[in-house]
């Protein structure tokens, strides 16, 4: 665990840098807001990231409050990290973040990892006030991910790997994309509706939200 550092500013802004200024800390948010997971899965969608700098921001953000870890009951018998309430607050923040860099995106460089699920937050926001709400199956050549929209906070993680559905929860729309549209609209260049009506998203499902997807 590092030190505690501080700006010693009676700022909240700076209060709150004191908390997640340091690199990577807000990154293993976006990951944990996919809900819990192991240390090993965390450091493959973290590309870049060294064993000893992940465990050691991890100690840091449990012992600041934003994350715990427990053990899984058997037979996985692992442990998994996930986000407090509070580290959950941090949504809004890597929202408007992820909003102001689009301008900053670009080109996709050679060296520019990329997973599938780093789609979601700008989906989201995409989603965000649509009529309807539920699972969101999401297929793109980068693989396959899942968001949820609507239904409060017990409704489950926000986003994740794969359909979503191994609680046995079926997806109340499907929606299908390729490479260029995916970076269309994670760069803000085309909006969900202008992709949908144009063909470069293709909608499937009989629910409120696919139809509302459809139809506006």
């Amino acid at each position: 665990m590092s030190p505690r550092r501080s700006y010693d500013q009676y700022c909240s802004a700076a209060r709150a840098l004191d908390v997640v200024g340091d690199r990577w800390t807000l990154l293993i948010v976006r990951e944990l807001l996919a809900g819990p997971r192991r240390y090993t899965d965390l450091h493959a969608d973290l590309p870049g990231v060294s064993t000893d700098v992940l465990a050691s921001r991890l100690k840091d953000m449990e012992r600041d409050g934003l994350t715990t870890r427990r053990r899984l009951p058997p037979p996985a018998a692992a442990f998994v990290y996930e986000l407090t309430p509070r580290g959950a607050r941090l949504l809004p923040v890597l929202q408007a973040l992820g909003e102001w860099g689009e301008d900053e995106l670009g080109d996709r460089r050679p060296t520019d990892a990329l997973r599938a699920h780093w789609l979601a937050l700008p989906l989201l926001r995409a989603l965000a006030g649509r009529e309807g709400e539920g699972l969101v199956q999401v297929r793109t050549e980068e693989g396959d991910f899942h968001v949820r929209v609507g239904g409060g906070a017990d409704a489950g993680p926000l986003y994740g790997d794969g359909d979503g559905s191994a609680s046995g929860e079926q997806p109340a729309a499907r929606l299908e994309f390729d490479r260029d549209t995916g970076t269309a609209l994670a760069r803000g260049l085309v909006t969900l509706t202008d992709a949908v009506r144009d063909g470069r998203v293709s909608v499937s499902g009989d629910s409120t939200l696919a139809k509302a997807l459809r139809e506006a």
